[in-house]
């Protein structure tokens, strides 16, 4: 019963909120003493003591794999299902920090695209450190506005794979959302101000005040936001298309590399087969000449013998004689 999901929950992406996490990190929650102890019999509201004693966040982690609390807790927020004003004062929330981040996760996992955007983006502004625990059981220190952007950019995230987002850019074109405005553009334009004063200081004061208030450079920008805001969408969508294509790219290396080993493996044996069928017609020829050798040498030696090669012709002549003889050739 303590593993159920609250029966008045509602679905999320069409399935229970818990399969959200997958079966094997459900498991290890699960089976996690945190979980048994600390998240047993929690609420919408005692959650909340719970989050404010997180020092960390993290997903599975340590040799024996073991989630976090952090990670557990999140799977208690999906099966009793807050509201969703109760996740927003979570991340409105700007004395926890680790309570802020536990409610932009739940959103993020729960949350409509442009309710992640509304209420996730505003927390780029938070350069608070966080502790991570990372999977091999070290922490690191991180920042808040670092979380979110991993939590707007990338696929995982604390062992959870993130629901697909649609990009700023296709919501801003579709009117869903407004334009961003950072928060540091006014500063920007206070500088660009002050050196466009700077370099005409030879004009007058009223000059200056109609060039800075014309419409032309209202409209000038007005075009320079929009270009860097689509330029950055623009690097979301292209880093998010390098991942995909690396992956793919390193299947198609893996699978050269193995052709590459097979025919290196075919061609290895082709020259040894071949180096051995050469040994063996060099043996073969080898044993025929010798064949054909062996009866002229043991006749050149029987002549040897006989001495009718001695130098001597007179000697020669009569050895021819004893041979005929059967007798001992003189020497």
């Amino acid at each position: 019963m303590a593993n159920r999901t609250d029966p008045l929950a509602k679905n999320i992406r069409g399935t229970n909120p818990q399969n959200l996490v997958e079966t094997i990190v459900q498991t290890k929650i699960k089976n996690h003493t945190f979980w048994k102890e600390q998240c047993f019999g929690l609420t919408a509201e005692t959650l909340v003591d719970k989050a404010m004693e997180l020092d960390h966040v993290g997903g599975i982690s340590g040799g024996n794999r073991k989630p976090t609390p952090f990670l557990c807790l999140v799977l208690k927020m999906l099966q009793i299902q807050p509201e969703k004003e109760i996740v927003v004062e979570f991340i409105k929330n700007d004395d926890y920090k680790y309570v802020r981040v536990l409610g932009a996760f739940y959103l993020r996992l729960t949350g409509s695209d442009v309710d992640v955007y509304r209420y996730l983006e505003p927390l780029y502004n938070d350069y608070r450190k966080v502790r991570q625990k990372l999977s091999d059981g070290r922490f690191e220190l991180r920042h808040v506005d670092e979380v979110i952007e991993e939590l707007l950019t990338k696929d995982y995230s604390c062992d959870i794979a993130m629901p697909r987002l649609k990009t700023r850019c296709t919501l801003e074109k579709n009117g869903a959302l407004e334009l961003r405005k950072s928060v540091l553009e006014d500063d920007f334009e206070e500088e660009e101000e002050k050196k466009e004063n700077e370099g005409k200081a030879d004009g007058s004061e009223g000059e200056k005040d109609h060039h800075r208030r014309s419409p032309e450079r209202e409209r000038e920008r007005d075009r320079r936001r929009d270009s860097h805001r689509h330029s950055r969408d623009r690097d979301y969508d292209r880093d998010y298309d390098i991942d995909r294509e690396r992956g793919c790219g390193r299947d198609r290396d893996r699978e050269r590399e193995r052709g590459r080993d097979r025919e290196g493996d075919r061609r290895d044996m082709a020259r040894r087969r071949s180096r051995s069928r050469s040994r063996d017609r060099k043996r073969h020829d080898s044993g025929d000449v010798r064949d054909r050798e062996e009866p002229k040498k043991k006749k050149e030696k029987k002549m040897k013998e006989d001495g009718t090669d001695h130098p001597d012709p007179e000697i020669a002549e009569a050895n021819r004689l004893r041979a005929s003889l059967g007798l001992k050739p003189l020497r």
